[in-house]
């Protein structure tokens, strides 16, 4: 093979956490493809297990499923320790867990004069736990698995990938703790991306336009007539490529980051989004 391909990527151990969800089905196939050996870990171990048989079927890969919880370093610790017996060390680590909940989301857009009445249906009405909930998953849900699982790679170098979103740059409507977390993923990635350079440790993330996954159908879809919620309209409207993205599109972007093709690449965050951050909405 020449310079130019994943091949360097054979035979490397990679931890993708939420790996049990629609997008990181999509990617755990696409590293399994390039000959890569895929922890797909998830506090859901049914999901995890069913991703893993399905992509393992597709590819012939190896590919195994492993509990754990990213906000319970108990659990991390266990799962590497599983992970190290079964596949090896740990070459590359993809935050792929996190997520929205209707508990940090607000129920009106703006507060305006006319809608003074209803303050609890805005800011002032969040559920301070579900706002924790949410905030802590998305961002410390990248932060202890990273002290867990890149331990690994501070004699021998690795990579690790983010999954940060479009709300990183600009913070959507209704989603405050959301939009919060994935602002601090992106400050986070430079950070460690500093922090780790001399150890030969890249740090980058992919930061995702909208594609319809388990956490956000509640606000694209309504749920009585199936069809596309007004907000899922406004998204379409602002991404200039006229459409929700489809999960395999993150692939190509994750393979170039995690590949040698980038090795002079660190600290950056790389929207795939169909236009959606280029576009003022003139």
């Amino acid at each position: 093979m020449g310079t130019f391909s994943f091949q360097d990527l054979k035979g490397k151990v990679c931890v993708l956490t939420g790996g049990g969800g629609i997008i990181g089905a999509a990617l755990a196939e696409g590293l399994a493809e390039v000959g890569v050996k895929v922890a797909i870990l998830d506090f859901n171990k049914d999901n995890a297990e069913k991703v893993a048989q399905a992509v393992k079927q597709k590819t012939n890969g190896n590919v195994i499923s492993i509990y754990g919880n990213v906000l319970d370093n108990t659990t991390l610790i266990e799962a590497k320790k599983q992970i190290n017996e079964q596949l090896g060390k740990i070459d590359i680590l993809i935050n792929g867990a996190g997520g929205n909940a209707p508990t940090a989301t607000t129920q009106l857009e703006f507060l305006s004069k006319d809608n003074l009445g209803e303050l609890s249906k805005g800011f002032f009405g969040l559920d301070i736990e579900g706002f924790r909930k949410v905030f802590d998953l998305n961002f410390l849900g990248t932060v202890l698995p990273t002290m867990v699982f890149a331990e690994d790679m501070t004699d021998r170098g690795g990579n690790i990938l983010n999954i940060s979103s479009m709300n990183s740059y600009r913070p959507l409507t209704k989603i405050p703790a959301y939009s919060a977390a994935k602002a601090s993923i992106n400050n986070l990635t430079e950070w460690l991306a500093v922090h780790f350079a001399k150890l030969g440790i890249r740090v980058n993330a992919i930061a995702p336009g909208f594609f319809l996954t388990d956490q956000n159908r509640f606000l694209m879809i309504d749920k009585e007539t199936g069809n596309l919620s007004p907000r899922a309209h406004k998204i379409l409207a602002g991404t200039p490529m006229g459409r929700f993205g489809e999960t395999e599109e993150i692939v190509g972007t994750m393979l170039y980051l995690l590949s040698d093709l980038s090795k002079f690449v660190t600290g950056i965050i790389i929207p795939v989004d169909g236009g959606f951050n280029a576009y003022s909405g003139v």
